[in-house]
């Protein structure tokens, strides 16, 4: 697969910017509870952070088109870096709030961001439709390589404490401040990409005129309902939330945990790989549900478990398979629609996906203290269930134009016969 200037810049931009989400998928819990905010406001700010995500990638959707994507992703750049200041700041609780909803500040631990939807609709344009999975698979490669090296930096505050010998949340202050200069380097990346005709492979008056057909609606805003129920139940597992369980639950530091979800996002990385060679073998639609059904059981098991290792070893075999869907799901959705139409479609279920974050995310402290400290990862490992027996009746028969293609290409014709 050749890769174009524009390609290699959205692919760098892609993981630095995943630097600083796994970063906090790591230590924002942890931070938030050594500062005194209590468990409860812990999950609010999760929450608020995805829900600023989610505006963002509603404003993509409507006007990123007519703003200009180079614009815009540099915007969204610039507007993160902001988020990472108000943690380093760390003022009154409601300010805090508006800042990191801003900022679209992120604790699930996996880039879900405004800059994450548009580039899904830009990618596909840059690469033949045989490539398009395999394209977007190395791009969530390269998202979760970042977010496994900003896992690692879960140790930056106690290295830092150590080094400057100052108090550990003065340490995490200038972390922070690094998280904030990564987003503004990505910000200068993008603005080396070309114009919007060439990003989306689509001339000028078609972008302009970029209303989806009733068709192109009706089918993403089906599958938008099904991956809301994912998202729900993802929303009650981010990373912050499920460091902080076993932050709580097994005593574990947070060099522990940055290895953990280290291991976690190369674990994702290496998945993302063998679903593109999956994919092609058995369909879109079948490697995602055959795939992330058994990561759900998985995570079942993990409150279960009697021993931190126990719980580790189901964790991680979760992870092996639970991103499996996440090329898939994004070439799937791409295969659906005409290229002008891909920005509204990759928008809007990324806005029904981070708006369940969001609500499932501000719960998800409220329900660990008032119903089960282990409800959270029970719930969403049900709800995922759900989610993909629902998937799998209801889009089984609709394919991708490469799988059309294949079944068309292995059939033999009346000639044949």
């Amino acid at each position: 697969m050749r890769l174009s200037r524009a390609l290699v810049l959205i692919y760098c931009a892609g993981f630095l910017r995943s630097l600083g989400v796994g970063l906090l998928g790591v230590i924002l819990a942890v931070y938030l509870s050594r500062a005194g905010v209590g468990t409860t406001s812990i999950g609010v700010v999760i929450g608020v952070g995805l829900l600023g995500a989610c505006a963002a990638t509603a404003w993509v959707t409507w006007a990123g088109v007519r703003v200009g994507c180079r614009a815009t992703l540099v915007t969204l750049s610039f507007l993160a870096a902001t988020g990472g200041l108000a943690l380093a700041i760390l003022p009154a609780y409601p300010i805090l709030l508006i800042l990191v909803f801003v900022g679209m500040v992120n604790g699930m631990g996996t880039d879900r961001s405004a800059a994450f939807a548009l580039e899904q609709a830009i990618i596909p344009g840059l690469i033949p439709d045989r490539n398009r999975t395999w394209g977007l698979s190395w791009y969530n490669v390269l998202l979760d390589g970042g977010g496994a090296i900003g896992a690692l930096g879960a140790v930056l505050p106690l290295a830092v404490s150590a080094w400057a010998h100052i108090d550990l949340l003065g340490a995490y202050r200038y972390v922070f401040l690094g998280y904030a200069s990564v987003h503004a380097m990505t910000g200068l990346l993008y603005l080396m990409l070309p114009a919007d005709s060439q990003l989306l492979n689509s001339p000028e008056p078609a972008m302009r005129g970029r209303v989806p057909s009733p068709q192109t609606r009706r089918t993403v805003h089906g599958i938008a309902q099904l991956f809301a129920i994912d998202a729900f139940g993802g929303g009650l597992l981010s990373d912050a939330l499920v460091s902080y369980w076993f932050f709580h639950r097994f005593g574990m530091a947070e060099q522990s945990l940055g290895v953990l979800f280290f291991a976690v996002h190369i674990l994702n990385a290496a998945s993302h790989l063998g679903a593109a060679w999956i994919a092609q073998r058995i369909g879109l639609v079948n490697t995602m549900v055959f795939t992330h059904l058994p990561s759900s059981v998985f995570l079942l098991l993990v409150p279960l478990a009697s021993s931190s290792k126990w719980a580790v070893a189901l964790f991680l075999l979760r992870e092996t398979f639970v991103e499996m869907d996440v090329p898939t799901r994004q070439s799937y959705v791409a295969a659906l629609v005409k290229p002008h139409e891909r920005p509204y479609a990759s928008g809007f279920t990324n806005i029904t996906r981070t708006g369940a974050w969001a609500a499932a995310s501000s719960l998800s402290g409220l329900v660990m203290q008032r119903l089960a400290f282990s409800a959270p990862l029970v719930i969403g490992g049900a709800l995922k269930i759900v989610y993909d027996l629902l998937l799998y009746r209801n889009f089984r028969h609709l394919k991708p134009p490469e799988e059309l293609a294949r079944a068309s290409a292995s059939s033999p014709s009346i000639l044949e016969t």
